[in-house]
């Protein structure tokens, strides 16, 4: 694998994260349990939206094919799709598609942030702009989990099996195959492996604070990175990319 190919990989990935994701947070709009959740999960989904604007853009033009972010988004297969399978589970309550966030915020923090130093001044300025912007979700999304954890039975018990439920999701963060030891190499971008750590305890000391416990036992699934999803990919993409596919080229 070229270094070249590696980064197209790559870009794809953290691309397709924020796309998916976006598309699955802007489900709650005009259907949060207040006006001010309606609105911030709002501004997230148009942070992410935005990001993936960047992030594919890019994909594009290292790619050398004329396709463009828009391309990218729109006429892509679900076994095309580099995201992660978390970014693509159902939202399920309020709880869970904060938990959801969170667990997500955690680990585009810390990847933002060593991307921050990539040898690639292109990744590296994307990264600067965006890390800014998650710093803001990371905050809100741990607040929530602490704020809903410590507080009612109800939301605790919520809050717990929504873990329960997105822990086994997590595990594909960390794992590591050639894309990540090319650009590794190449200084571009971490290792995956070499976030898991720092990230099992930023995660460890807010859901401590939260009054929550970390499943004993779990199983990491996994495929998303390499094009094997869960069939909640599909319902996203036909909603997602409808417009563009019954009229295609159009434009505003």
């Amino acid at each position: 694998m070229t270094r070249d190919e590696a980064l197209f990989e790559f870009l794809l990935r953290l691309g397709d994260n924020t796309s998916i994701l976006s598309h699955r947070v802007s489900e709650w709009i005009g259907h949060s349990p207040v006006l001010e959740e309606d609105i911030a999960l709002a501004n997230t989904a148009l942070d992410l939206i935005g990001q993936t604007q960047l992030w594919l853009g890019l994909a594009g033009e290292i790619e050398g094919k004329g396709r463009t972010a828009d391309n990218l988004a729109y006429l892509r297969d679900a076994w095309d799709y580099r995201n992660l399978l978390l970014v693509e589970r159902p939202n399920g309550d309020f709880g869970k598609t904060m938990m959801r966030q969170f667990l997500f915020d955690a680990w585009q923090s810390l990847m933002l942030g060593k991307l921050l130093a990539s040898s690639d001044p292109r990744v590296a300025e994307i990264a600067a702009k965006a890390s800014k912007e998650v710093a803001y979700h990371l905050e809100r999304s741990a607040d929530t989990i602490v704020g809903l954890g410590d507080g009612t039975e109800e939301s605790h018990n919520r809050m717990q099996a929504a873990l329960d439920d997105l822990w086994d999701y997590t595990g594909e963060m960390f794992i590591s195959d050639e894309v990540d030891e090319v650009l590794a190499t190449e200084g571009i971008a971490p290792n995956a492996a070499s976030l898991k750590a720092e990230w099992e305890e930023l995660v460890g000391r807010i859901l401590t604070d939260a009054t929550l416990t970390i499943p004993a036992k779990s199983y990491a699934h996994k495929g998303g990175k390499s094009g094997v999803h869960t069939e909640h990919l599909g319902f996203i993409l036909a909603d997602m990319q409808f417009l563009q596919r019954a009229y295609p080229g159009a434009s505003w």
